[in-house]
């Protein structure tokens, strides 16, 4: 029988975030970040809020609203929360689990940890940041 921490080291072998780490890093990865179950409707962040958790969304989807306009949805693969991390700025968008959800959650020490230990998690971070932000500035080059 597969105890809590295989379970775990499972789903995070399947999140592409980490698909560059070999066994060894998910098991730091696993140290690093807490795993959590929501029910539908529960607020991970407010926009204009202070950011000091990053969320990986293992399981079931959660509603980006910006300005209490829904922006997208996103679901299991998908990380959320990296932004007010990296500039240690606002919340720029609310959160919100739209279904029963499994999530990873690395504070804000654990994420720069991340950051530092795992160049190709940096990387990942950074295209998505880059991305969101040519996403929703339209000044953006």
């Amino acid at each position: 029988m597969a105890t809590h921490t295989d379970e775990k080291l499972e789903l995070l072998k399947r999140v592409p975030l980490l698909s560059g780490l070999g066994k060894r890093d998910i098991e730091e990865v696993g140290r690093l970040a807490e795993e959590i179950d929501l029910g539908a409707e529960h607020v991970l962040m407010r926009e204009g809020g202070s950011g000091s958790e990053f969320f990986v969304i293992i399981d079931g989807t959660v509603r980006i609203e910006r300005g209490g306009v829904k922006i997208r949805s996103l679901g299991p693969g998908d990380f959320l929360g990296e932004i007010a991390l990296v500039d240690d700025g606002p919340r720029t968008a609310t959160a919100t689990t739209e279904s029963p959800a499994k999530l990873l959650v690395v504070g804000h020490r654990e994420f720069h940890s991340l950051m530092e230990l795992f160049p190709t998690i940096q990387t990942c971070v950074l295209q998505a940041l880059a991305s969101r932000v040519r996403n929703l500035d339209p000044a953006a080059d």
